[in-house]
């Protein structure tokens, strides 16, 4: 068994920092406004640094759980958020700011929910 006050801490940081990523992608209304300002790229890095963080926690819980906690909420594709997390890392100056505003659009709002799902499923 696994310290499940430990993944509630973790899970609690990535919910803080997918907050911080929705408040930040709340001014974009297309790609373009990530990369025609400076604004626009200061709030991408920013974005990218958390999203780095959420990846690295969730790789970080997988470790704790035996890979057994996020197996059980197969409606986020788990491996795919890790894996932005090393795309991130590995390869900033190809990163399209396309790929982050459908992050953003598309599936923030959907992985907050299920992450507060599993908070509260461990509390």
């Amino acid at each position: 068994m696994y310290d499940k006050s430990l993944v509630v801490d973790i899970l609690s940081q990535i919910i803080g920092a997918i907050e911080t990523v929705k408040e930040r992608c709340t001014f974009a209304k297309s790609q373009d406004d990530f990369i025609d300002t400076k604004g626009g790229q200061e709030k991408l890095d920013g974005i990218c640094m958390q999203l780095i963080a959420v990846g690295e926690s969730l790789k970080k819980i997988d470790h704790i759980t035996n890979k057994e906690l996020l197996a059980q909420y197969p409606q986020i594709e788990w491996r795919k958020i890790k894996g932005i997390r090393d795309f991130i890392s590995h390869h900033y100056f190809d990163l399209d700011a396309e790929m982050i505003f459908g992050i953003c659009q598309n599936n923030i709002d959907e992985l907050l929910s299920v992450l507060l799902e599993i908070r509260d499923d461990l509390l």
